[in-house]
């Protein structure tokens, strides 16, 4: 009964349902006009929208072995290793540096807007990093070694990304001003918003969504983001808003002439969870014991990945230019 229980609990987990079933069983369902009743309400849509999105590559007979199999595994990993790493991040940085903000963003429409254009900001900050420090790609590659785009690579993180990504996002929102409740408004929209950008073309094929793709950031953009073809590499760094990659000029939007290829430029066994979550750590540690000189030690660490002490460089920059010198 004890191993029901737990998994149980950990299904309901999954699920985000303990809220929602809570207000069930109180019958208190005027607090889904609250936004903590409303949250409670919409977290389980992603775990719900995954179940669909397999039942359909099921029936549709499009699903192929291990495509869902690793980052289940890699979720369930992160579950017993790493669950309350991020929260503490978020909760030190409000308590360091929210005292020592330029200004405070007011609880207004405009204010809300500007509070969330500083977090996205933040998030490029912390995504572009993720892609050109090989020590952060270390963190961040987990997520970008499943070879399939659908909502389970949401679940595919290294569980010391978070952390990370966290202490930046968090760090810079309070120094721009944005309080604590809101910040964490947004990061429920973000975080809703950024698991579904994963949806594969199982359950929705275009994804370019219409007009919405010319405002905001669509699961089109996300799965060129998660692309190894040289056009797409390192490109559409934003959640939501892609104000930001239009700033710094990493947008690109999806060619339907280019068959999208999922997966990092690393030989890789995708379907090895150690190759997955632990590969570029290794590679990583490799490369800095043989490579010659404390300076160059250190550059393996700082520079993008690719880098390389004899100028022969594969890092994603270099790629793409070569790409497109050959196209011209």
């Amino acid at each position: 009964m004890d191993l029901i229980n737990i998994l149980a609990e950990e299904l309901k987990g999954f699920f985000s349902l303990e809220g929602i079933v809570n207000i069930i069983q109180s019958g208190e369902y005027s607090s889904l006009r609250t936004w903590d009743g409303i949250t409670k309400a919409i977290s389980p849509l992603i775990p719900l929208i995954l179940i669909l999105e397999i039942s359909t590559a099921f029936l549709t007979r499009k699903i192929q072995s291990g495509e869902y199999r690793i980052p289940f595994l890699i979720y369930v990993f992160n579950r017993f290793t790493g669950r309350f790493i991020s929260f503490g991040v978020v909760a030190f940085c409000i308590g360091w540096l929210q005292p020592m903000a330029f200004f405070k963003f007011s609880w207004t429409w405009y204010g809300f807007l500007l509070g969330y254009i500083a977090w996205e900001f933040a998030h490029f900050i912390y995504h572009f990093l993720a892609h050109k420090v090989r020590l952060f790609w270390c963190l961040h590659s987990t997520h970008h070694a499943p070879e399939h785009m659908n909502l389970s690579v949401t679940y595919a993180h290294f569980l010391l990304e978070a952390p990370y990504a966290d202490f930046i996002r968090t760090s810079i929102c309070m120094l721009a001003g944005v309080p604590p409740e809101m910040l964490f408004v947004i990061m429920f929209i973000d975080g809703t918003w950024g698991a579904f950008i994963h949806v594969g073309a199982n359950l929705i094929k275009d994804a370019s969504l219409g007009w919405f793709g010319k405002m905001i950031l669509t699961p089109s953009h996300h799965r060129v983001h998660h692309a190894r073809n040289p056009l797409y590499m390192d490109t559409n760094f934003c959640n939501l808003l892609n104000l930001w990659d239009h700033i710094f000029k990493t947008y690109q939007p999806e060619k339907k002439e280019i068959n999208i290829e999922y997966g990092i430029t690393r030989t890789i066994n995708a379907n090895n969870f150690w190759d997955v979550y632990f590969g570029e750590i290794y590679h990583l540690v490799k490369d800095v014991i043989q490579a010659p000189g404390i300076r160059n030690k250190l550059m393996y660490v700082i520079m993008p990945p690719g880098w390389s002490p004899d100028g022969n460089h594969k890092t994603a920059s270099a790629i793409r230019k070569d790409w497109l010198m050959k196209q011209s």
